[in-house]
């Protein structure tokens, strides 16, 4: 509910007998099919999505059944003019403001906490417009993606009860939609008129398939689309797809080459420092580096995955480490394949000095439930002080995006992001990228030195930050 605006008289009138009927078959229509292909009860879905998730899609469907039908057939219409003489001018206009608003797809910029925020339409398209609203802005985080209800009331702009956020992959799901519905609208129409035998006037057209239209009927959709992501990622929870810079799916496996003797030792070194690809950091580790600087391979990296990298400073990629111990020489890589071919590397140059090696394999699942416990041991040693982690933090942040500039990038079509943005498509989808990734970062908790990175050189550095609004 907007501030300064109760419309319980409102909301207390759709339980009357000659509504009630009518709202539940709205509601049902928002949040039914996502529920009955989940198999789940509507009773259930407190449980599942949490009671601030439920009262978020009844308000959702409370918002488009006001904003929905005839004048005769309204519910806003029918409550203003048997009852609006008891309600102040404030909510008698924000009541029919809502009678006449449309749920849509937002991206929300430049927020000033406590205070008002910005919203560009992304389906009307139009300039950013600043809401004013406190409470949302404790919440939300630049480049946010919301499906709302933005109404003017008495000339101040503000956002209605109803939100929905919607992360960067659900949002171009949303998009997309709304684009084939406005086809097959127009499709259909066209189809109509014609068989009818009349002209197809363009005008006419619009008026009955233009976009509002469109947004009009289609409020529903936004909580389909939410409450389906939402009961999906609840029902069955699972990381995302993972992969190393050969589009190799994640698994951290290592290799103990037993020692034959510690007499072997010398030897073992100097096996180790005459392999090319092995770049020493002291008498007991080795990092295997990529040979050189492959092109991309097109078609390798899978869509949607998150590539994992390491990277020295000189920007080689890091396959993989070798180290030794009084027992056993180590190989730890990240996949099954790097385990292979760092296998056929080390035992023709350590042949006699050390057995056949036992293999340690460990999921990212595995990994990530071990953590924990591995964080526990370290939690003796002193911390950094809070500003000096957040210059660390910061200063690889900045090292490592530094580097990306000149590096293919999977959402940019693999192309490095400099390359990228010298033509208007490739800015696109520059700008996207950009703003995915200050999303993805402010999305931390506020004491993470993460939240707190400032993208703005990478806007400059890429000649875009013109579109950061």
């Amino acid at each position: 509910m907007a501030a300064g605006h109760s419309i319980e008289g409102l909301i207390k009138w759709v339980r009357r007998d000659d509504w009630r009927d009518r709202f539940e078959d709205a509601f049902d229509r928002h949040v039914g099919a996502a529920c009955r292909g989940a198999g789940v009860g509507l009773g259930e879905l407190a449980e599942i999505i949490g009671d601030h998730g439920v009262s978020n899609l009844w308000g959702c469907a409370f918002e488009d059944f006001v904003s929905s039908g005839p004048d005769d057939a309204n519910i806003a219409v029918d409550y203003l003019k048997r009852r609006g003489w008891k309600e102040s001018a404030g909510t008698r206009a924000y009541i029919d403001a809502l009678r006449r608003s449309k749920m849509s797809l937002y991206e929300v910029s430049n927020i000033v906490a406590g205070e008002s925020f910005m919203v560009r339409d992304m389906i009307r398209g139009g300039e950013p417009v600043r809401v004013f609203e406190r409470s949302a802005t404790r919440s939300l985080k630049q480049w946010d993606r919301i499906a709302a209800r933005i109404v003017t009331v008495l000339g101040k702009t503000q956002i209605t009860g109803a939100l929905l956020a919607f992360d960067h992959q659900l949002a171009d799901e949303a998009l997309a939609s709304i684009e084939r519905v406005c086809k097959k609208a127009r499709a259909e129409a066209l189809k109509l008129v014609r068989s009818l035998g009349r002209a197809a006037e363009g005008e006419e057209i619009a008026s009955v398939t233009g976009v509002e239209e469109v947004l009009a009927r289609s409020a529903f959709m936004f909580s389909a689309l939410w409450l389906n992501d939402v009961l999906r990622g609840a029902l069955n929870p699972s990381l995302p797809a993972m992969q190393n810079t050969d589009g190799e799916s994640l698994e951290f496996i290592t290799l103990h080459f037993p020692i034959l003797s510690n007499k072997n030792l010398a030897a073992i070194r100097a096996a180790l420092d005459a392999l090319p690809t092995l770049r020493k950091e002291n008498d007991t580790f080795w990092n295997w580096l990529e040979a050189a600087k492959k092109a991309p391979k097109p078609g390798r990296k899978k869509a949607g995955a998150q590539t994992f990298s390491t990277r020295m400073d000189d920007g080689a990629t890091v396959l993989g480490n070798v180290e030794i111990s009084d027992k056993a020489v180590t190989l730890s890589v990240n996949s099954q394949a790097r385990s292979e071919r760092g296998r056929a590397m080390l035992e023709p140059a350590l042949a006699g000095l050390v057995r056949a090696p036992l293999a340690e394999r460990q999921t990212v699942e595995q990994m990530m439930a071990a953590s924990p416990r591995r964080l526990g041991k370290t939690l003796d040693s002193p911390p950094l002080p809070p500003d000096e982690l957040k210059k660390v933090v910061h200063q690889g942040l900045t090292d490592h995006y530094r580097r990306t500039l000149d590096e293919p990038v999977p959402a940019l079509g693999n192309r490095a992001p400099r390359q990228a943005a010298k033509t208007a498509k490739g800015r696109d989808k520059v700008v996207a990228w950009l703003k995915l990734l200050e999303n993805s970062s402010g999305r931390h908790e506020p004491d993470d030195p993460m939240a707190s990175y400032d993208f703005t050189w990478m806007w400059e550095e890429l000649g875009v930050a013109e579109h950061r609004q």
